[in-house]
């Protein structure tokens, strides 16, 4: 059922990265949002009347501003980040920490972005944590909890400021070749799908949905 609400206010965590920019962008051309409070760390390069940034230690959380609902997009990789220990802090503890005082703030419903591959039980460093989050944020009483989980995303950093990764270089034309014979949760697809996908399913959805790559897709090219 779609919320009735027609001046949501948002929370965004990780708006500076890829899926997050876009996620930002969407929310704010968006009529029915009245305003979008950005969680960062440092300041962003955006502005706008809808928009209200907050500087935030995500370790320490403060109490945040009223909302209806939320995205959690802080990621990062073990390489970015140093170590195991610091990619956890991230991609579990501090997505979680704004979830749970996303809640005390009012909000009822939660989009993720996650992995492809998430899974609690995986003997992956990287696809355990993430998959351990989804099921942190499932036991959370909310109204809604939409999980994206893309695959490969087909978008190179460098718009970030980030310096090119050969990682991308290889993987990215890569994945696009193979694309028409992966399986459908690990096609690759672009970070505006994924944000779109989001930013449409979370007010009008019931409940904890998945989507994988091929449903993220999908949306992000009908809303496009």
């Amino acid at each position: 059922m779609k919320n009735s609400d027609k001046n949501r206010v948002v929370l965004l965590a990780g708006a500076s990265g890829l899926v997050g920019g876009h996620i930002l962008q969407l929310l704010l051309n968006d009529p029915e949002v009245s305003c979008v409070h950005a969680l960062t760390r440092k300041p962003l390069r955006v502005s706008h009347p809808k928009l209200q940034v907050h500087l935030v230690d995500f370790t320490s959380l403060p109490q945040l501003p009223h909302a209806h609902e939320a995205y959690l997009a802080l990621g990062t990789t073990i390489k970015v980040a140093g170590s195991k220990e610091a990619f956890r802090a991230v991609d579990f503890e501090a997505n979680l920490a704004v979830a749970q005082a996303a809640m005390l703030a009012g909000v009822s419903r939660i989009g993720l972005v996650s992995a492809g591959a998430a899974n609690a039980k995986s003997s992956m460093f990287y696809t355990r944590v993430k998959g351990e989050l989804e099921e942190a944020l499932t036991a959370l009483p909310l109204t809604t909890l939409v999980i994206a989980r893309p695959s490969l995303l087909l978008d190179y950093r460098t718009g970030l400021g980030q310096p090119l990764r050969l990682g991308e270089l290889i993987s990215i034309p890569l994945a696009k070749l193979l694309s028409p014979i992966l399986p459908a949760a690990y096609k690759p697809v672009r970070a505006l799908a994924v944000a779109r996908a989001l930013t449409l399913k979370v007010p009008v959805t019931a409940g904890v949905v998945v989507l994988p790559s091929n449903q993220l897709i999908e949306l992000g090219v009908t809303t496009g």
